[in-house]
């Protein structure tokens, strides 16, 4: 059963951005999921079967939904991937909502989410042959590194670390 745990709603240019976290049983998320296997079995071409293995939907607990203006925009998700450590996965936006900020905010989501769940850093993968995904990661402080796990010696494949800042608030006595 799909859940809706948190719900966020932003203004960019102009327009309503409404992120929901929920799970990988959203219908909605399975929806766009479906999209995006589609459109990376196009990019990928041959290679897309060795990626698909990695990126089964089943039981993800941690999902963000966008919609733009109720309208299914976008998605991402995050999943353990060592302790202290979140991968992300499955980040897609409709080709309609491309370009309005979205991905950053479903990005953003899933970072708060993962210092929600005590991870330092989140790491992820993209393919090279996606200069907008690599795009998107270095505007928001990703960096490469050394491609992990599955992903090392892979030649198409570009991953990327983000440690996560987290604030602190100090209470100071006023003197007097």
């Amino acid at each position: 059963m799909h859940i809706a745990i948190h719900y966020l709603r932003y203004v960019v240019n102009f327009t309503m951005i409404d992120l929901l976290r929920t799970n990988s049983e959203h219908p909605d998320f399975q929806r766009l999921v479906s999209q995006l296997d589609a459109y990376l079995a196009a990019t990928d071409g041959v290679d897309h079967a060795f990626y698909a293995q990695y990126n089964k939907i089943v039981k993800i607990k941690h999902v963000v939904l966008a919609y733009s203006k109720e309208d299914l925009a976008g998605c991402g998700a995050i999943r353990e991937f060592e302790p202290g450590v979140m991968e992300v996965k499955r980040m897609f936006t409709l080709p309609a909502h491309r370009g309005k900020g979205i991905a950053t905010l479903i990005l953003r989501e899933l970072e708060s989410w993962s210092k929600e769940l005590g991870a330092e850093r989140c790491i992820l993968e993209t393919g090279k042959r996606m200069p907008a995904a690599v795009s998107l990661y270095h505007n928001n402080g990703y960096v490469i590194i050394p491609n992990y796990g599955q992903y090392a010696g892979v030649e198409n494949s570009c991953c990327f670390e983000k440690k996560l800042e987290f604030t602190t608030l100090v209470q100071t006595e006023a003197s007097g």
